[in-house]
């Protein structure tokens, strides 16, 4: 495109209106795509199963797990079959604004410290797992 310019302030002027609005756009853009993944993967990958609220506080060992705090609603996603000695594993995610900062973070957490609040649909999947499924980093 052309620009006619009166003086220079006019044609900076201008020029810094047009980058914003094009800095907006790809903004948006890239919010709106960033966005609909999520919402992609929510929907049509991670079937919700249950709706749990968490009885105690959890920290995370590692990469592999997510911290819950007693009170705090998790998605829950799977739910990890137990083996011999080990204990129930769940993987989800935190729901809530007030923990805005962990939305979205997938992981496990012990079904011990959990009450189920809703079950969404019965888990009637059973797949088996590599080692592989638990790296971390």
């Amino acid at each position: 495109p052309t620009f006619v310019c009166r003086n220079s302030f006019t044609c900076v002027h201008t020029h810094t209106y047009i980058f914003i609005f094009l800095s907006v756009k790809v903004y948006l853009y890239l919010n709106l795509s960033t966005l609909f993944l999520w919402f992609l993967l929510l929907f049509f990958f991670l079937d919700t199963i249950s709706l749990a609220r968490a009885e105690e506080d959890y920290n995370a060992p590692d990469c592999r797990f997510i911290n819950i705090k007693k009170g705090q609603l998790i998605y829950v996603y799977s739910k990890l079959v137990k083996e011999k000695d080990s204990g129930e594993f769940w993987a989800g995610s935190v729901y809530g604004e007030q923990y805005e900062d962990h939305m979205g973070t997938v992981g496990y957490f012990p079904s011990s410290l959990v009450s189920e609040q809703h079950v969404y649909q019965e888990a009637n999947k059973t797949i088996p797992t590599t080692d592989i499924d638990f790296f971390c980093e």
